[in-house]
């Protein structure tokens, strides 16, 4: 219970619930498009950065096992899905595809989310996590994206949609921000981490609060997408985060890396996987791809997910 409302009261969950109960109540709140860009690339870039000067300093022989189980996981993850809804849930191929390439792919939110949870803990996840998130959004994408194709049935280009994942602004930052942050170093990070650490978390919230708004918008979407994938939205993520702790602490995770790890894994991607299913699957419905990632399971996970896996990873790990 502790651990619950040490999520509930952070002011990262409080601004997600203000956005939303801002729409709900019908406010003229609006964040201007521009600054919501600005923040999804200084928060991205922060990321980067940080995790390439930790990676820097940590040996090889830490990261491997967590990058071999973060691309196991971005392989399964995307199959677990697509089987449940196409053989309980019943839907066609492109949707269920289309649908599974979100789970196999991952939030950047939630999983910076994740790591200001174990923070307000006291603890800390191991520093090379952000390449973890680099590493994770792709395959789940293209094994989603790949199933259509090799059962022919009648999907758009794969090769554009891998263009746009691998092109897309969350990746080129990630990316970017890694290899700036690795060959900095420590000590070269100093003349610019006042401003891409101390600022993080205020404008986290701030983020938080736009992203409340958007997920207000899709509520309505709810009595369209039915029973099943509500429960969908909820219960595979949890089956996909106790997977990756389970995976995780095996492959040498702390406790709070690893319920960062399930965090990751359990996520839906709502940036890089909806710009590649418009291109490979354009018969694939938003309505479903994107409330199930972006108004059931992002909720869910900011507000009772993140806990609930470092309760189940401090359980395992103890």
């Amino acid at each position: 219970m502790e651990t619950l409302l040490t999520n509930f009261t952070s002011p990262i969950v409080l601004a997600f619930v203000l956005g939303i109960v801002a729409k709900l109540v019908k406010s003229d709140l609006e964040f201007p498009r521009p600054i919501y860009q600005a923040l999804s690339i200084y928060l991205l870039l922060a990321i980067g950065l940080k995790g390439g000067v930790e990676l820097s300093t940590t040996p090889f022989s830490e990261f491997v096992w967590p990058a071999v189980a973060t691309l196991f996981l971005g392989i399964l993850t995307p199959l677990i899905a697509y089987t449940v809804l196409r053989h309980l849930g019943k839907l066609d191929i492109d949707n269920s595809a289309g649908i599974a390439a979100h789970y196999g792919s991952v939030s950047a939110v939630t999983f910076i989310a994740s790591i200001s949870y174990v923070e307000t803990l006291g603890l800390s996840s191991e520093g090379f996590m952000p390449t973890l998130v680099a590493l994770l959004e792709v395959p789940g994408i293209i094994v989603a994206l790949m199933i259509p194709q090799l059962s022919n049935s009648e999907s758009g280009s794969l090769k554009k949609a891998f263009h746009e994942v691998i092109t897309g602004s969350s990746i080129v930052l990630l990316l970017g921000g890694l290899v700036i942050g690795f060959i900095a170093g420590p000590l070269k990070f100093e003349s610019v981490k006042p401003f891409f650490v101390s600022g993080f978390q205020g404008a986290l919230v701030l983020f938080l609060l736009e992203l409340g708004m958007i997920t207000a918008r899709r509520l309505e979407d709810l009595k369209k997408v039915g029973f099943f994938l509500l429960g969908f939205g909820i219960v595979v993520p949890i089956i996909h985060g106790v997977l990756a702790i389970v995976i995780g602490l095996w492959a040498g995770l702390s406790v709070a890396g690893a319920s960062v790890f399930a965090a990751m894994v359990s996520s839906g991607s709502y940036i890089a996987a909806p710009a590649a299913v418009r291109i490979a699957l354009p018969k694939a419905s938003p309505t479903l791809y994107l409330t199930a990632s972006l108004g059931i399971t992002f909720p869910f996970n900011i507000a009772l997910g993140i806990p609930l896996y470092y309760i189940i990873a401090a359980w395992f790990g103890g």
